[in-house]
């Protein structure tokens, strides 16, 4: 698709039309004003843009329409279309685009569209291929340990899923947010023309900006855990309803107890307990992590 890309953006159009069979999609809109920011209002507690569901092909034509008439990108209405599923928004399109190292990985592959867009830094669990297919992206990533320096929102009220940094990369606030300026420090940034590819890893925070009037990337997500294992965040919710709240000194002794069943990576931590009674402490299968999670729905149900 790279190569109908370099032809012109009506090629690349109409080679996804091919494919499309009229599933809604969910896209953002937002009004001109927010220079393609999706973001919060200023208090956080409403958003800059509007989310509803429309079909692939009006969205397609509205960017070409905008690109025809070569606005003032300041003037532009934003149009962004995030993580769509290829394999049921556009069957058969990744037979003819994938990447055929992946496959023993069996990722997810999506696809994303836009004028104009910047989306703030956020991370992802699975690893992550990027690849460029029109027009130009730029993406920063930091480290996942640059945590404390991005001043992360709400867990819960999020503009898309995932927590994202408050910081605004192009006029950063030094004064409410004086540590970004360590995180910058370890930046990486890596600018993605039509047919670049860039591997995120998991966990790593990244802050994505697509540069030109007509966008096109699509991604592979993968984990290479197994498939019994559940969502982290699920552990973390967890512990912020059983031991945010605790008295210090149990805090710490939580943290003590995280470090030594969950973090410890020693083969031989747990040798002095005998093998047929390490119970839930055993490597984890797919008959333990049910016993897990029965265990839990019968606790947090009570």
């Amino acid at each position: 698709m790279v190569k109908l890309s370099e032809t012109s953006a009506n090629s690349s159009v109409d080679y996804l039309k091919k494919f499309y069979q009229g599933q809604p999609i969910g896209a953002f809109t937002a009004k001109p004003e927010i220079n393609g920011r999706y973001f919060y209002q200023h208090d956080l507690s409403q958003l800059n843009f509007c989310k509803q569901y429309s079909q692939l092909d009006t969205i397609l034509d509205k960017l070409l329409e905008q690109l025809a008439e070569q606005i003032d990108e300041k003037k532009v209405p934003g149009i962004y279309v995030g993580s769509a599923h290829v394999d049921q928004l556009l069957p058969g399109f990744r037979s003819e685009n994938d990447l055929s190292a992946l496959r023993k990985f069996k990722p997810l592959m999506s696809i994303w569209l836009s004028n104009q867009s910047r989306i703030a830094a956020h991370h992802d669990v699975p690893n992550n291929i990027a690849c460029c297919i029109t027009g130009k992206r730029r993406f920063t990533l930091f480290p996942p340990e640059q945590l404390d320096n991005l001043y992360i929102g709400p867990l819960d009220n999020t503009p898309a899923g995932q927590a994202v940094s408050l910081v605004d990369f192009h006029q950063p606030d030094w004064v409410k947010f004086p540590k970004f300026e360590k995180a910058l420090q370890q930046a990486q940034v890596a600018e993605l023309d039509a047919g670049d590819a860039l591997f995120l890893p998991s966990m790593w925070w990244h802050h994505v900006e697509s540069l030109s009037p007509f966008n096109i990337l699509v991604n592979y997500w993968w984990q290479t855990t197994t498939a019994h294992m559940g969502a982290p965040m699920d552990a973390m919710m967890h512990a912020l309803l059983n031991i945010k709240n605790l008295p210090l000194e149990q805090k710490e002794a939580w943290f003590e107890m995280f470090k030594y069943y969950v973090f410890n990576n020693d083969s031989a931590a747990l040798s002095h307990i005998p093998k047929e009674q390490l119970g839930v402490l055993n490597p984890m299968d797919d008959k333990s992590s049910r016993q897990i999670r029965s265990m839990l729905l019968n606790k947090l149900n009570k």
